[in-house]
């Protein structure tokens, strides 16, 4: 039964195309990659500075000291039905530039199909039922550069996104990030252009004579192949990281969500655009161990109880351990699903190395 309802979550929001912006478009990868991010409520754009950079802002690819870097992360939502999956590389080219891909699978496997269950004599076939993946696909392809004005970098993704309802639609689509870091007397300035070409998902459906005639009869459109857009979305951020006494440091992030897609549930309620702004601190111990915490989703709701508007949020919290080369990183969110609390224990991995010689 809970594949059935994600299943339909995922049809829903992959079918019904129309051919035009939408507001809640290519949702997967705005979700956020690597445990450190999360736990700070996605407030890294200024400071981020490792291979998650190519999906934060890939101006800060040049930041990474090793010659490479790697990392993996693995999470679960929805009580474990749908998988959420992204493994990571940047690689130095010189003490000037790098270059990153990053690749996100987000989906639901094992749904059982029941659309051919009844045949057309109306009998019920248990054989006629099979099983299929609903997945979205992201690769980010990154180059970033430190440019002569001291401080300054920039850097550039290219992304490819496929999504997939088993053989009943797929897309694939294009689009180009883009980001820029400015350090200045301690300070760090971040700026993130989200699809500033505006990322198209071309969607073609191929659907059979019984499927077209169950979607007919349980009153479904049916869909027609079609171009999705995904608007233009430009992130600004500053942070600074205080020492305090000879162990410990204070990394503090703001950042603010400009989205040009209209009117959202945010802070700043505009028409096109909206700001959505979200604050991370990191509390450091030697460079070894870390405490997270972060504020985001700031939102205005009506209460059950009064019916009056109530300002909600959504806390995270999260861990880091270094240990030489090697970093693991813990995050506790919630999905965005206050009302039914749905946190998730996010894990992932980080590995610097280093040439010989």
């Amino acid at each position: 039964m809970k594949k059935i309802i994600a299943a339909s979550f995922f049809v829903l929001s992959s079918l019904l195309v129309f051919g035009q912006a939408r507001k809640y478009s290519n949702e997967f990868l705005a979700i956020g990659v690597g445990a450190r991010s999360l736990g700070l409520s996605n407030s890294v754009v200024a400071t981020t500075n490792d291979v998650t950079s190519g999906y934060w802002n890939p101006a800060g690819l040049t930041q990474i000291k090793s010659n490479m870097q790697i990392s993996a992360m693995h999470a679960e939502y929805f009580a474990g039905i749908a998988n959420y999956d992204y493994g990571g590389l940047a690689y130095n080219i010189d003490s000037s530039s790098a270059f990153a891909i990053n690749a996100i699978r987000f989906g639901v496997d094992d749904i059982a199909n029941t659309t051919q269950l009844i045949d057309n004599e109306g009998n019920v076939n248990y054989d006629n039922i099979f099983s299929f993946s609903a997945a979205d696909y992201g690769i980010l392809l990154s180059y970033a550069r430190k440019l002569k004005v001291e401080g300054l970098s920039v850097g550039a993704s290219a992304k490819i996104v496929h999504r997939k309802v088993g053989d009943l639609a797929k897309s694939w689509g294009f689009g180009i990030d883009a980001g820029a870091q400015y350090t200045y007397k301690g300070w760090n300035f971040g700026l993130m252009a989200r699809d500033i070409t505006t990322t198209f998902n071309a969607w073609s459906f191929d659907l059979d004579e019984n499927t077209i005639e169950v979607f007919t009869l349980t009153g479904n459109e049916i869909p027609d192949n079609s171009v999705e857009l995904t608007l233009p979305k430009i992130i600004l951020g500053a942070g600074r990281t205080f020492k305090i006494k000879e162990s410990f440091t204070l990394m503090t992030e703001v950042n603010f969500d400009l989205t040009t897609d209209g009117k959202r549930n945010v802070v700043i309620k505009g028409d096109p655009i909206s700001i959505d702004p979200h604050l991370g601190l990191e509390l450091g111990f030697k460079n070894l161990v870390f405490l997270r915490g972060g504020v985001g989703n700031i939102q205005t709701e009506k209460s059950t109880l009064t019916g009056r508007d109530i300002t909600t949020f959504q806390p995270n919290i999260g861990l880091g351990l270094k240990i030489r080369n090697f970093y693991l990183d813990y995050a506790f969110t919630d999905i965005g699903d206050r009302s039914v609390g749905l946190y998730s224990h996010i894990f992932s991995l980080k590995l610097d190395i280093y040439k010989k010689g």
